[in-house]
């Protein structure tokens, strides 16, 4: 039995506009084994996931931070807990989450964000009544913690957001003339990706294609995917959309999702291919997804493999993970 503890504790309880929000996030490993985490799963380096579910008076708190692109994990993305040890690391989160409204925030790990390995890529599982491996578990959801914030809006305002801009159109940022030509390549084939899959979707049956990356047809699940793919249709043709080419770490690329429709591309980006498995018009599918205002996708698993068993496990997260809609956007090996 794998057992972790985690707790998220505010230095301060009640703030002024001016003050950051900082907790101190402590993971504890109460088990007799060693456990592994994934290192972007957890808040010990820079942070670019959702980990926090982040409410005022009730309401969702929209997160501000990066959403990133990855390759399918390897040994070295793995954090080693021995028994009985922990770790802790103060965490600032008005720079992640907009905390600008008066109220009382509520702090709480967001369920399944965290899972448990016991090993680097083996998930901690249990058999289940039928006598094969459990689905993948997560950490146990500790208790919400709260602070009260005397914000820069009176409490009760509306949080508008960031106001989409309006326009079609590619611009670039901190990319050269080559770079701005391959890009150009890229969103026609990333265009070319929404609009066949736009056209499968309108079919009366859906069948491999749509099962392979998010699972048994269901009416409302299928009707969220078609209105995702929609908006994508919509963004690539009629929006303005920006490329940033300034990123030089290893990812694909990034965004921020509450600011559309400008995404960040990186160092593994140049090297995929234009088409196919992780290709750049994909990447581009992967990204624009995770705006707001488009389908507002998280990052559940990376990979193909483990979409593909999303699909399975858990169709519900598979509509909202970004890679499955890449993967459906690309279909490579091609389904019908």
């Amino acid at each position: 039995m794998y057992k972790s503890g985690r707790t998220v504790t505010p230095e301060r309880q009640r703030l002024a506009k001016s003050d950051n929000v900082v907790v101190d996030v402590t993971v504890t490993n109460t088990s007799a084994a060693t456990q592994y985490l994934l290192k972007w799963q957890t808040p010990f380096g820079a942070i670019e996931a959702p980990l926090l579910d982040v409410t005022r008076d009730g309401l969702p708190v929209r997160y501000l931070g990066v959403q990133v692109k990855r390759r399918a994990p390897s040994a070295a993305n793995y954090l080693a807990l021995k028994p009985g040890a922990s770790r802790s690391v103060r965490v600032e989160l008005s720079a992640l989450y907009d905390m600008g409204i008066t109220g009382a925030y509520s702090l709480r790990w967001r369920p399944g964000a965290t899972q448990l390995f016991s090993r680097p890529g083996v998930v901690c599982t249990a058999a289940g009544p039928d006598g094969l491996p459990a689905r993948l578990s997560a950490l146990p959801d500790p208790a919400s913690a709260s602070v009260w914030i005397d914000g820069r809006l009176p409490r009760g305002a509306l949080d508008a957001g960031i106001p989409a801009p309006e326009g079609a159109g590619l611009s670039f940022s901190r990319c050269s003339n080559a770079q701005q030509e391959t890009i150009g390549s890229a969103v026609q084939a990333a265009q070319a990706m929404a609009q066949d899959a736009g056209l499968y979707l309108q079919r009366s049956s859906l069948g491999a294609r749509y099962a392979s990356w998010f699972g048994a047809v269901d009416a409302e699940r299928s009707a969220t995917v078609v209105r995702h793919f929609q908006a994508l249709r919509d963004a690539f043709a009629t929006r303005p959309v920006t490329l940033d080419c300034g990123c030089n770490e290893s990812w694909y690329a990034y965004v921020y999702p509450n600011q559309p429709y400008k995404i960040y591309v990186c160092k593994a980006f140049w090297s995929a291919p234009l088409t196919g498995t992780d290709s750049k018009g994909g990447t581009l599918v992967h990204e624009m997804s995770h705006f707001n205002v488009v389908a507002g996708t998280d990052d559940w698993v990376y990979g193909q493999s483990g979409a593909a068993s999303l699909a399975v496990s858990n169709p519900s997260q598979a509509i909202d993970n970004a890679d499955s809609h890449e993967y459906f956007g690309e279909n490579t090996p091609a389904l019908q």
